[in-house]
């Protein structure tokens, strides 16, 4: 439309009066897109000041205008210096009185608030043409006479040339059609001379696809448009072969004195509603496939859809056999069924027509002229008796990229595919691909169901045996899983007795030096002492009583030392005694502890040529159970002397203790320089039952139970760290918190 501005003047100006400028504020936008300059008054008085700068057209709210119209009109004309500037009046509370006021002020159109700024704006353009035309005519200096009908439609013409739809202009008393675009011409396949012929009923077929005759619907609409509206409907129009065209019409009237003039805007809907049938067939045809509808009727939609979108096509789609070998006819709703026929069982092939050869060759196949082309030399005479002159064939893949089948488009005329065609082929070859695979797949599952039910049967039968089975075999495991609790029970009461026993022997060990120093000392001063008394008979000297007295006092405190060092070993004895047979808790100093347990244990580590290090800060105390810590760290040392150091001797055992930089946990550390662990066994140490000196005396059960005490009674965590080797040695690292847990687990 801005070559149908530029038509009209350089840049034509339009005023608006109105104070609602949210009103307009979109046809202002709209007219200055088409490049017309605006201006816009809030009342009469600025608009009379506007309009004196130099207007092309005044737009007047009425309800700036009062009850005098006519007044108002004639002081914005003047104000522009030519009576003859058109004025269009627009009113938010239309009424017949006030239209008539409008239309003795000499208003050229009467325009209904709220409207569409686009219609307007188009009005306004046909208003600012038809000034043009009218100001371009030859005039004497007489009253102003209506436009001749000559000037009117040569300008009129030339203005239309530039408008993107198509436009026709009817002469409604004369009831004929006196303008049209080039635009008009495609539209309705007619040259500009066979459109001006007939008026406006030829253009429609007689009846709507509603069944409203078109003559009627017409009558109404022109009947609204002569009456100021701006009317818009969807009809059905006619292009010369005959074929329907989808319409949008958009009605305006134009204000020519003397004349009904009505302008007609035309737009093709036929691609919109094809997109739009495209899009609904395509989720209908997807939600078939979802729902698993039966392929046949799937495809015929399928085929129905693409024939609706092209004019005169008629569509097949070929099934491939599993082999790859045969094709079959699967669906062709508007083909003949004689000549579907015809193709059932066909094989392949690079010259078998065009679906055979486009799935022999995996690669479309456009044929435009059935009767000349040499692919279908062995087959016009099936095609001729159809009328059949073009087929074009696309080979339909499936996921894993093998031929499913073929979709072909055939015409009665040759032909050759444009963009729009190929388009369709596309998108109906992907859906045809997914509905036949989903199909194949259906097959497929249907197959494996079959063969399931199969399998169960036999699973269910051997499963039942298998139950029976069990069943025995549950009784037999209840039954050994009885003695295995009797045997582990007796494992756990023998490994408690050689605990002892390591216990007592290191209590006698160490108790034994005291006592015996003690025993040598009172033996020799019992000796002594009855060779004083056989002195005292004889004559005792005072020398002699003196070297007693000395021995005795030495003898008094060699005793006592003794005695003191085995009154403190019992002492301590004592307590580990106390600490292992119960689950006390206290509060203790880490160093002192592991000091007094290991002294039961010095004998028989020397037995074995083994050093013990301790490496434990003084003041880490803790707040937990001595008694089970002294079992974990025992059954660590016994298991370090039963299997670290076999078949060596001499070597070193070193216990670290360190507490966290927060201070709530302590590590505490027992390395050993022993063989090692191999890495498999490395991961069963903690197994109960799990030893590899089975049958020499080790039950498997002195890690078990110390690593059920860390982690239950003590609330810590055990790692074990190994690697086989001489010197190569174990490491169990305790992680122990500084205060355990409140209960001991049961």
């Amino acid at each position: 439309m801005n070559q149908l501005i530029s038509s009209i003047t350089d840049r034509a100006n339009v005023l608006l009066v109105s104070n609602s400028p949210n009103d307009v504020r979109e046809l202002l936008y709209v007219l200055d897109r088409h490049n017309l300059g605006t201006g816009l008054a809030g009342d009469i008085d600025e608009g009379v000041e506007l309009a004196a700068g130099g207007t092309d057209l005044i737009l007047l709210d009425a309800a700036l205008a009062g009850t005098n119209i006519g007044a108002t009109c004639m002081r914005l004309r003047n104000a522009g210096g030519r009576h003859g500037v058109p004025l269009l009046l627009m009113s938010a509370t239309p009424s017949a009185e006030e239209q008539g006021r409008s239309v003795g002020a000499g208003a050229s159109d009467y325009i209904k608030m709220p409207f569409n700024a686009r219609d307007v704006a188009e009005k306004i353009l046909m208003e600012l043409a038809l000034h043009k035309a009218e100001a371009s005519a030859p005039h004497p200096v007489t009253p102003p006479r209506p436009l001749h009908p000559q000037t009117l439609e040569v300008n009129y013409h030339s203005i239309l040339a530039g408008s993107p739809d198509a436009v026709l202009l009817f002469d409604i008393d004369n009831r004929l059609l006196i303008d049209a675009n080039h635009l008009a011409e495609e539209l309705f396949g007619m040259p500009l001379a066979e459109l001006l012929q007939g008026g406006m009923e030829p253009l429609f077929p007689r009846q709507q696809d509603d069944g409203r005759a078109s003559p009627q619907l017409l009558e109404e609409k022109i009947r609204d448009t002569l009456q100021g509206k701006i009317v818009v409907f969807r009809a059905s129009c006619r292009h010369r072969d005959g074929h329907p065209i989808a319409c949008e019409i958009r009605l305006m009237r134009l204000s020519v004195p003397g004349r009904q003039l009505v302008h007609a805007r035309i737009i093709d809907l036929t691609e919109r509603n094809l997109a739009e049938a495209m899009r609904a067939g395509q989720s209908t045809l997807l939600e078939m496939v979802a729902k698993g509808a039966p392929l046949i009727p799937t495809l015929d939609q399928l085929l129905l859809l693409i024939e609706g979108q092209s004019r005169g096509v008629l569509c097949s789609i070929m099934l491939l056999d599993d082999d790859g070998v045969r094709m079959h006819s699967a669906a062709g709703p508007s083909l003949p069924p004689d000549y579907m026929a015809l193709l059932e069982g066909v094989a392949i092939g690079p010259g078998v027509g065009s679906c055979g050869t486009a799935m022999f060759l995996r690669e479309p196949v456009v044929v435009s002229d059935i009767m000349h082309d040499p692919l279908w030399a062995p087959y016009r005479e099936l095609a001729a008796p159809f009328g059949l002159r073009a087929c074009w064939s696309r080979p339909i893949f499936g996921q894993d990229g093998a031929v499913l089948g073929s979709f072909a488009m055939y015409y009665r005329e040759v032909r050759q595919p444009d963009a729009r065609d190929l388009e369709l082929i596309d998108t109906a070859t992907d859906l045809a691909g997914i509905a036949i695979g989903r199909m194949r797949h259906e097959r497929e599952l249907q197959r494996h169901r079959a063969h399931l039910e199969e399998l169960v049967a036999e699973r269910t039968a051997a499963l039942t045996q298998a139950k029976e089975q069990s069943e025995q075999t549950n009784l037999e495991l209840a039954a050994a899983l009885e003695n295995l609790s009797i045997t582990q029970e007796e494992l756990v009461r023998r490994d408690k007795l050689a605990a002892l026993g390591a216990l007592v022997a290191g209590i006698a060990h160490e108790l034994n030096t005291p006592i015996g120093n003690g025993l040598v000392v009172a033996t020799t001063m019992a000796e002594r002492t009855r060779e004083i008394q056989a002195s005292f008979l004889d004559g005792l000297r005072r020398s002699e009583l003196g070297a007693y007295l000395t021995q005795a006092s030495e003898a008094d405190a060699i005793m006592l030392r003794n005695l003191q060092r085995a009154a403190d070993l019992v002492s301590s004895f004592k307590q580990i005694a106390v600490d292992r047979a119960s689950s006390q808790r206290r509060h203790f100093l880490l160093r002192q502890f592991i000091a007094e347990l290991m002294l039961p244990l010095s004998t028989p580590l020397k037995g074995a040529g083994l050093s013990l290090t301790q490496d434990v800060p003084d003041g880490l105390a803790m707040d937990s159970y001595p008694g089970p810590l002294g079992q974990v760290l025992s059954n660590l040392l016994e298991n370090c002397l039963r299997h670290a150091f076999e078949g060596r001797s001499g070597g070193t055992i070193a216990i670290r203790a360190r507490g966290s930089d927060d201070g709530q946990t302590i590590t505490l550390s027992i390395t050993d320089t022993g063989i090692g662990i191999a890495a498999d066994d490395l991961a069963h140490v903690y197994d109960p039952f799990f030893t590899t000196k089975l049958g020499s005396g080790g039950s498997g059960l002195g890690l078990h139970v110390a690593h059920n005490i860390v982690t239950g009674v003590l609330g810590g965590h055990i790692d074990a760290i190994s690697s086989t080797g001489a010197g190569s040695g174990t490491t169990f690292t305790l992680q122990l918190p500084v205060t355990a847990p409140q209960s001991p687990a049961p």
